[in-house]
Order: C-alpha cells, then structure tokens, then sequence
C-alpha cells in the first residue's frame, strides 16, 4: 500500500493532483480544500490512501495527517465510500466534522454534496462515542497542524461570492482551485489576490456554463 507521496506537483485538477515522485506520475483524488493549497511546480507531501474496488484501483491524497484520519473514520461507515467522505472534506475541516458528529449536527454534514439527511445521521449513529476525538487538533491550540483553519480564509472568501451569484458549492470550490493552479497564484490568498481569483474562477464557470 502506498500511505505517503513526497514530489512536484505536476498539474492540478478539478479533483485530481498529478504528483510526480521521481519521475512518476501519481494521480491522487483530493478534497477541493487541499487542491486549492496547490499549484504546478510546488513540492508537496501527501498522505494516501489506496482504495481497491472491483472496477478500479484509486489513491486518495491528503495535506494533513488529520484529514487522512478523519477520512479513514467516514469510509467504516457502512455505504460511506471514498467519494462522499472526501466530498465532506472538501465541505468541513476535521475538526468541524467531529464537532458536528458530537453536536448531532446532521444539518451541517448534510451540507456535503453527494451526502443528504439520512447519510448525515447515519454517519453520526455510527461513529458518534467512538470516533477518536484525540487524533483532532483542537482549533484553540495555536499548532502548525491546528493553524491551517485560517489557511483558506482568501479561497473561502471567492467561493462565498461565487455561492452569493447562486452557484452551487461544490462547482465553486473546484473553480477555485482550477484558477489557483491554472495562473499559479500562491496560497493563502493574500487580500490583492481575492479578486484575482474571483474574476479567473467566473470565466472558468461561465465557459463551463456555455
């Protein structure tokens, strides 16, 4: 199994990063969160995960060792597969998705394109008391791991605006992220940047829309 990649980012996706690693190219399906922290040409480390099904063989990729873990705890949740546990990154931060399964917040995990209601709470029946809470950084602790809730804080902002013009979340966090990699705008966004990135991803989902 491969649990880990560390290399240049070749490319990034809607969903996928291009990783090569010594001269081979890994695709690794990633939440439009991680995606959007990375451009053409950065060295990165990803954590993986291999999941093996019937039809195909695809790697998952993480930044962050918790978002590996968070994941690894949705995917036991039976008919929570890959795709939808990654959509819930892709929506909330680790932390946010244990504070939701503890709240019995079944609204705020509904909020994950691909999930619904009734996902939402059987997510919460099944990994409410034992999902390990100790493998979180609590946001309250000012860690590197913990620090990357404000990462984002620029791309959020687009995506805000762009869900504001009526788009749909998860068509806005992937504009995002193509317009992040497409111009190799460095992340976090800086306040100049904003607007930037706001204009490249309204081209991009116009001409999606044309």
């Amino acid at each position: 199994m491969i649990g880990m990649l560390t290399g240049r980012v070749e490319s990034v996706e809607s969903d996928i990063a291009l990783i090569d690693v010594s001269g081979v190219g890994y695709e690794v399906r990633m939440s439009s969160t991680d995606l959007g922290r990375l451009h053409a040409g950065q060295e990165t480390r990803v954590y993986t995960y291999m999941n093996i099904s019937q039809d195909a063989v695809s790697l998952h990729g993480f930044l962050d060792r918790d978002a590996k873990m968070t994941f690894l705890q949705l995917i036991k949740v039976s008919g929570i597969g890959p795709k939808v546990a990654q959509s819930l990154l892709s929506t909330l931060t680790p932390i946010q998705l244990v504070k939701a399964i503890a709240d019995n917040d079944a609204t705020a995990l509904a909020k994950a394109p691909g999930l619904g209601k009734k996902g939402a709470q059987k997510i919460i029946l099944e990994l409410k008391g034992s999902i390990d809470l100790n493998t979180i950084e609590d946001e309250s602790v000012p860690t590197a791991s913990s620090s990357r809730a404000t990462v984002d804080n620029g791309s959020e902002q687009v995506v805000e605006g762009l869900m504001s013009l009526g788009w749909r979340q998860q068509d806005a966090q992937q504009a995002v992220a193509e317009a992040i990699a497409d111009n190799d705008i460095a992340t976090p966004l800086s306040d100049d940047d904003v607007p930037r990135v706001l204009r490249f991803a309204l081209t991009l989902m116009d001409r999606g829309r044309s």
